[in-house]
């Protein structure tokens, strides 16, 4: 295994080494990843004319420590936001620790984002990474071990599986912070390309994206991605859009079919589906992506990369009557879900 791991010259910040993976199937696609985080860096995929990176990326890996985008992350305990910082479980309060105003994001200052994981397995087409998350780690309770598998099978499907379990009820939201540019990174406005979800309902946010009110049908405030449109189209022409500067918000998928997204390039060369075993997903639109460290040593502008997030809804453990399973992991149950992102290229 030690073979495959690649030792960067670069320090994290713990000090040590950043180590990365390549995966790579027979059609030629390529898939890397480093331990810090469990980010996904990179993502090229067979076309016409040779590979396409189609992931939003940093030019080192120092670069990545210098952004606030949470590009290719793995982040935890809990995606996106808990209001206020604070939920109560089993008759007890829990206050966590807050890094977006007085709210939590993506599992705080220090997620999982932030934390080294360890690489317990590694193919050439998959590598397995865990991660122990210790009793009040950002305020959450229990002991939480996390287990990570990246598989890349040779229909270029990329496959993660999520594995957790806890000795003490808790939380559990994690998902994959990629950034997607189909058109290439680097080609400009990521909102030519032509998204569809499989929504009926989407959760209506203010201006700090933090829930206002329940869940809204999609047909509410043009909101509706279940018909292909282009994200461009209309994209200013929304209420709801605005307070946020665009898309940034979770729909609650309908699971009617197998695949629930789908997102195609703009010059129809490469399309990417999305299946998942979560109950929603958020759809953002790189809103502030400005000021981030790209690939070229340069930064990207705002809306160069969309990222489709499956994950439980937002402030799910203050909403006990979302219809949508538990995001409560107890002690005698095991976290389980699944995301693939399949690759149609031509």
């Amino acid at each position: 295994m030690s073979n495959n791991i690649k030792i960067s010259t670069e320090l994290a910040p713990d000090g040590q080494a950043y180590k990365t993976v390549t995966l790579t199937n027979k059609q030629g696609m390529k898939i890397s990843f480093c331990d810090w985080g469990a980010t996904w860096l990179s993502c090229q995929v067979p076309t016409a004319g040779g590979l396409r990176e189609v992931l939003l990326g940093c030019h080192s890996l120092s670069a990545y420590q210098k952004q606030t985008g949470y590009l290719g992350a793995t982040v935890g305990r809990y995606a996106n936001r808990i209001t206020n910082s604070t939920f109560k479980l089993d008759g007890i309060s829990y206050q966590l620790t807050p890094n977006q105003k007085n709210h939590q994001l993506h599992g705080g200052p220090v997620g999982f984002d932030q934390q080294r994981w360890q690489i317990i397995s590694l193919t050439d087409n998959q590598v397995e990474f865990e991660l122990h998350s210790a009793d009040g780690d950002q305020g959450f309770p229990g002991n939480l071990t996390v287990t990570a598998i990246y598989h890349l099978t040779d229909n270029n499907e990329f496959k993660i599986q999520f594995y957790a379990k806890t000795d003490k009820s808790t939380p559990v939201n994690l998902t994959n912070h990629a950034y997607f540019n189909l058109d290439g990174d680097g080609s400009g406005d990521a909102r030519r390309q032509t998204l569809s979800v499989d929504a009926d309902q989407y959760l209506p946010v203010d201006e700090d994206c933090i829930a206002i009110g329940g869940l809204a049908s999609v047909t509410v405030d043009d909101m509706d991605l279940r018909t292909p449109r282009q994200i461009l189209d209309n994209f200013s022409h929304s209420a709801a859009r605005n307070r946020v500067k665009g898309y940034d918000h979770a729909y609650l998928l309908n699971h009617h079919h197998e695949v629930v997204a789908k997102l195609i390039a703009h010059d129809q060369k490469v399309a990417m589906e999305i299946m998942t075993n979560k109950p929603g997903i958020q759809v953002y639109t790189g809103n502030f992506l400005a000021g981030t460290p790209n690939r070229d040593g340069k930064t990207y502008q705002q809306y160069e990369g969309i990222a489709l997030e499956t994950a439980f809804l937002p402030n799910s453990p203050n909403q006990a009557n979302y219809p949508q399973p538990s995001c409560i992991l107890n002690p005698d149950e095991q976290y389980t879900y699944h995301t693939t992102y399949r690759f149609i290229t031509k």
